[in-house]
């Protein structure tokens, strides 16, 4: 008993390190102790080993950590391919090892030994095509095509050089730093990939997270298929009824079948919470990213335009508060005035409340179609890309 409940509490904890970690900086966390444990885990803790570090082993042990981290984090590294690969080798290795002796099984048929393999193949295919296609790089040869393909709406995009890449900057594209490169339609640098999601492999980046998805829905569904065969064939419920009394109700069998299942087919279970976790994550993240292509919109376009409303905003409140002192200043010399009462200026609108913002004008949004077509089939690797001309200046 002490190990089922062992086993409950780890995947409680799991549970909440995962959540915490990939989805504590969200409004709905913020703060709540999911919010406060994200901050620990992504910033916290390793503040916490860097002074450790230059404590017990002094200032070169601390610069070596960090000559490590700018490695990792600030150029282009295989680090977390790597570790995409050992997650999803790990989880497919131990599914096979639990599970594939109960396949077939009383509702899984051997087929599925095969089409497993299928399909972590596929994603495995799709990670590939992510991580090493060119996102779409922007180069002296191509820029005038791109400058063309994409306007400047003179909002959030506006007409200048590439101060690294000494090239015209396309509107949508951004230098990433990590890469060293101007990237067309940029979206934002992906560290799974190692890679730039771009104008050219948003395609397989929105295939790759549908797909695994999917996969980690499939995977469970087959573990809940195979337990459920399992009670099935041992007549579980049948035994636990006849022979120790147990009623026949669900209140009454859920917690000795629970008990059964932690003792016997712990591993499936974790597997199975796992890969629901994998699957809600995933579906969030491809919705998001969806949501965006369908408005052709990138993440830094989202971002920039932020940015923009934000100082839009700060802008029109110090003009209507400068206004706002300019009458109050020529009010105070000229003659006085009969002094407002404290009801009428109590419900009085605050001049801050009139100041406009400029609504968000997505000129690159040309219809759902028209805007799944660009995703699907980039300008870039169009015929007619290669055969456009900069016009003459």
């Amino acid at each position: 008993m002490a190990l089922n409940w062992l086993l409950i509490c780890h995947g409680l904890v799991t549970l909440t390190v995962i959540i915490s970690f990939l989805c504590g900086q969200w409004p709905i966390f913020q703060g709540t102790p999911i919010e406060r444990l994200h901050h620990f885990i992504t910033f916290g803790a390793y503040d916490y080993f860097l002074r450790f570090v230059g404590f017990v082993f002094g200032d070169k042990a601390r610069s070596l950590v960090l000559s490590i981290e700018r490695c990792c984090c600030d150029r282009p590294n295989p680090v977390m391919q790597v570790i995409y690969l050992a997650i999803i080798g790990a989880t497919y290795y131990y599914i096979v090892k639990s599970s594939f002796r109960y396949i077939p099984g009383y509702y899984l048929g051997e087929v599925h030994k095969y089409t497993s393999l299928l399909a972590v193949g596929i994603g495995i295919v799709l990670f590939l095509l992510t991580s090493f296609s060119d996102p779409g790089t922007v180069k002296a040869g191509n820029v005038s095509e791109y400058l063309l393909a994409y306007p400047y709406d003179n909002i959030i995009y506006t007409e200048k050089e590439c101060s690294t890449c000494k090239i015209p900057k396309p509107a949508r594209s951004k230098h990433c730093s990590i890469c060293n490169r101007c990237v067309a339609r940029f979206d934002h640098h992906c560290g799974w990939m190692n890679n730039c999601i771009g104008e050219r492999n948003t395609r397989y980046f929105l295939a790759f997270l549908l797909w695994h998805c999917l996969l980690c829905i499939y995977g469970a569904i087959a573990l809940a298929l195979i337990i459920a065969g399992r009670l099935k064939e041992l007549r579980v419920v049948y035994i636990l009824t006849v022979y120790y009394g147990v009623g026949n109700s669900f209140r009454s069998l859920a917690p000795h079948v629970a008990q059964w299942l932690l003792s016997s087919y712990n591993t499936q279970l974790l597997l199975m919470v796992f890969l629901v976790i994998v699957s809600l994550l995933l579906a969030g993240f491809f919705g998001y990213h969806a949501n965006l292509c369908l408005t052709n919109t990138t993440t830094n376009e989202t971002f920039k335009w932020e940015d923009y409303i934000s100082w839009q905003r700060k802008l029109n409140e110090a003009r209507v508060s400068a206004a706002a002192l300019k009458a109050s200043i020529s009010g105070m010399s000229s003659e006085a005035k009969r002094p407002e009462s404290k009801c009428k200026s109590f419900f009085r609108r605050s001049s801050l409340e009139d100041s406009q913002v400029v609504a968000k004008e997505n000129k690159y949004d040309k219809g759902f179609f028209h805007n799944m077509f660009e995703v699907l089939f980039p300008l870039s690797t169009r015929p007619s890309f290669s055969q456009t001309k900069s016009k003459p200046s």
